[in-house]
Order: C-alpha cells, then structure tokens, then sequence
C-alpha cells in the first residue's frame, strides 16, 4: 500500500487516479471529473461512457478501519432491503469498498434533489416515518467498529487538544475552560436523568444537507458518520427556529417516528446535551484537520479572534439552554 503522508492525505490523489481507479473496476467514463463540497473525505461526480453520472468516495486515509467502512456499507445495504431510501454503494464480485494505489473508495449512483422544505408539518412528519424505520432497523443488532455517542470523545478530548495545541488564543482560554467545566456536569447530569436508553445504530448526521427531496420523493445519502447513541440524535438535528417553533416541529416528527418505532420520550432532555457536544466537537475537527490545505482554504474564519469571540458566546448560551426544562411531547 502506498505510504500517504498524513498531514496531506491527499496529494497524491490526480485527477488521472481517480479516473483510473473507476475505470479499474470496469467503468468507461468520458474523463469528466467534478469535485463536490466534502472535506473529512474527497468525492467526485464523474461521467460514464453511457451519459449517465457515479459518485465516488475517497475515504481520508488513516482515520477509519476497513471493517467500520463496510459495516457502514452493510448497514446500509440492510436499509435498502427494507425500502427505506438511502443512498446505497454500488458492489462488484461482492464487494463495495475498493482499493487503489492505496486509497480507498466506494462508487454511488447519482441523486439529484434539493433539501427538504422543513416549515412543511406533512415533510416533517414523512421524515419522522423515514427516521423510526430506519430505527428499527437499527436496533435489530449493534455495531462492532463504528463509535457511539460519548463525552469523552465528544467534549473532553477535544476540550484538551484544542487548549493543549494551542489553537485557542490566551485571551480566550480561560473562558473555554471555565465554560467547558460549568458544561461538563450539566451534560451528565441530562445523560444520567434520560437513562435508561437504548443505543441503536444511527445515521449520525442526519440534518437538511444530507437529505435530498425531488417532487414526492425523499432521499437520504452520507452515512459516513453513522454511529451507537440514542435515537434523538437523528431528529434533533431537523429542529431550526426558537423553542415554540422547536416544540412543533418535535411533535410533527415523533408523530410519524411512531408509526414504526417506539420514542423514548426521555431522550427529549439530551436534545441541547447533544448540540453541545456537536458544538464542541466541531472545532475540534477543525483543529484536528488544519494541516489539510483544504481547510485553510476553505474554512479561513476558523482560530481567528473573531471565530473564538463567537464560540465562546454560543457556549455561553448552551451553559443556559442546558438549564431550561426539557422538551416535551404529550401523549
């Protein structure tokens, strides 16, 4: 296997290997490459011989296992046995993660669509239907190697790479430890509280960006952060607004959730546990992937004084949103 340097994984990634690497597994395409927006990992729409279009996935190198890939991909794979409309990687000979001059990579059919019109109650509630089947699935049988849900590796990690890197300027570091620290007990008092829970396999990632909606039809694509946790995590993600608006959108989409799997009403109160911790996490993966020249590029807010100005402030408002009641669904 090539030996990918891995503060740029990427270099050696020419638009002659991606080509190469399809053509490899037997496709004829025409040599048209379009890179789309993703960052943890590289993905192209490429053109075949037959005017039709594949979506490929070049996997970062070094940051997940052969085996948490494919069990994303079987995972998958068992969605759409079932109907429920995700995106699925195309197999050959059996096999839907592929290898080329080291880089790994999985081929997608082309969706086109927009994100769905979430101020819609009917949307909401179809979405509410896609996320309890899904959940059903989810919960015939755990994950082996993909990551669950937890503050370590969430809060407190990040929170000690982020000090520790040097990343947050000294101005600013006393706030974030104060701050962390005040949200810590906060978060595990809410985990404590909602327990017992079940921990199924998710979606992960499950916001507006990774939902495609054309006319009627719904579908759902990149599960590259499917994970254990509770099953809130894959709705709370669709909520936008303030609390009210919250609440309503809440009741639309467990509504349609139980038509085909029981919500624990309890997970309601880790709902502004879990936007913390995507919060925090956040600049973490920033952070974490700086060395990358496409984050710099493209991210170029990020570690200014201004950028911690503002996510020290959000995290000022998590500390009291951690307070608030829970939300509720009546019954």
């Amino acid at each position: 296997m090539t030996n990918h340097h891995l503060d740029h994984p990427y270099d050696a990634l020419l638009p002659d290997v991606v080509l190469n690497a399809i053509e490899f597994q037997g496709f004829e395409l025409t040599g048209s490459l379009l890179a789309l927006n993703s960052y943890e990992n590289r993905v192209y729409q490429v053109e075949l011989q037959s005017g039709d279009f594949l979506i490929a996935k070049f996997y970062r190198p070094g940051r997940l296992a052969d085996e948490a890939i494919i069990e994303e991909h079987q995972f998958i794979q068992e969605l759409e046995q079932q109907e429920i409309p995700l995106v699925a990687p195309l197999s050959h000979q059996q096999q839907s993660l592929f290898s080329y001059q080291g880089f790994r990579f999985a081929l997608y059919p082309r969706v086109g669509g927009r994100f769905p019109t979430l101020e819609d109650p009917d949307i909401l509630f179809r979405l509410g239907r896609l996320v309890g089947r899904m959940h059903a699935v989810g919960a015939l049988r755990p994950f082996s190697h993909r990551s669950r849900i937890n503050l370590d590796e969430m809060v407190r990690v990040p929170y000690q790479y982020l000090l520790e890197e040097g990343f947050i300027p000294k101005i600013h570091q006393q706030q974030y430890r104060d701050l962390v620290e005040q949200i810590l007990p906060r978060i595990e008092n809410r985990f404590s509280k909602a327990a017992p829970f079940d921990e199924i396999r998710l979606h992960g990632d499950f916001h507006p960006g990774n939902i495609l909606q054309r006319d009627h039809e719904i579908h759902i694509v990149d599960t590259d952060d499917c994970k254990m946790g509770p099953a809130v995590q894959d709705i709370w993600l669709l909520l936008s607004g303030d609390r009210n608006e919250m609440q309503r959108q809440l009741v639309e989409l467990i509504e349609g959730y139980e038509e085909f799997y029981t919500f624990n009403i309890r997970e309601l109160s880790l709902i502004e546990s879990l936007r913390t911790l995507r919060i925090i996490y956040y600049s973490y993966w920033l952070a974490r992937r700086w060395k990358d020249p496409a984050f710099p590029r493209h991210f170029p807010w990020f570690n200014g004084g201004d950028y911690w100005d503002e996510h020290i402030l959000t995290l000022r408002e998590q500390t009291d949103a951690l307070d608030l009641p829970a939300f509720e669904i009546m019954r």
